[in-house]
């Protein structure tokens, strides 16, 4: 898949393959973040309860304020650039300090963002089902800068992956212009949603990810929280759905832009 090749993004099969490899990342990060306890103090927005941050009139958490000061340094290298990236902090980011890919005009978007959704559903959903929480203070603070790291990295590559639905509703759109034209149209929600299921592919996720979790998880880290049960219900119940919602709402508007992209189908 090469973003500067438009006719390999809108191959389903290598929207796919891209999000089996996106897969392995993530399992291996849950892994990696169940090693590492719950604490208050990197997700709390409390001044009283977050690590003194340098800037004391910052109003996120301790891990919003190092996810922020990543994403300025990592946008002066291109990386949200690119258009498989979408930043948590885009009125932070900066111009990159790199020449500037010339990236054909992939999809029809807005500024279709679910990134505060992922990250509530992060703090409040996911971890607790693949760590504990932890009373030792002392602990914590030794190990605060790995915890918020592995967080970080999870967190974008969830976003990467949600946000992935774009190219994958695109796709779908270009497969059956008249369907789903018609259904835009009739502002038909639970009809589009309806299209953009494939319940045999989903099934065929949950369980590779159960094979993938049994090999990983039980070989290793037999001892840590996570399961591969919770890795099936974490993509069940999360990442499948709210995947499911960008496609909706990218559709919903597609209509709204259809003269602006490389190669695109008449309407």
């Amino acid at each position: 898949m090469n973003f500067l090749h438009p006719d390999s993004v809108y191959k389903l099969d290598n929207i796919r393959n891209e999000l089996v490899q996106m897969e392995d990342f993530i399992i291996f990060q849950f892994i990696k973040r169940s090693e590492y306890p719950i604490s208050e103090k990197l997700y709390s927005t409390d001044v009283y309860k977050r690590p003194v941050l340098p800037d004391e009139t910052f109003e996120g958490s301790f891990m919003d304020y190092m996810h922020r000061e990543l994403e300025i340094l990592q946008s002066k290298l291109r990386r949200f650039d690119s258009p498989d990236e979408t930043p948590f902090f885009p009125k932070d980011i900066v111009p990159s300090i790199l020449e500037k890919i010339d990236y054909p005009k992939l999809l029809a978007k807005g500024t279709i963002t679910y990134n505060n959704k992922i990250r509530s559903l992060y703090v409040d959903e996911i971890l607790p089902l693949i760590a504990d929480n932890s009373t030792d203070e002392e602990y914590v603070a030794q190990q605060l800068g790995s915890i918020t790291v592995i967080d970080i990295e999870l967190l974008q590559n969830l976003s990467r992956r949600i946000h992935f639905g774009l190219f994958v509703a695109e796709s779908k759109y270009r497969n059956n212009i008249t369907k789903f034209k018609d259904l835009i149209k009739n502002k038909d929600y639970d009809g589009i949603h309806k299209e953009i299921t494939n319940q045999a592919v989903e099934d065929m996720i949950l369980e590779r990810l159960e094979k993938k979790g049994d090999s990983y998880i039980y070989k290793t880290f037999k001892n840590k929280k996570i399961t591969p049960q919770y890795l099936v219900k974490i993509y069940k119940d999360f990442i499948i759905p709210i995947t499911k919602e960008v496609e909706v709402e990218y559709l919903m508007n597609r209509l709204n832009y259809p003269d602006d992209l490389t190669g695109i189908c008449p309407i």
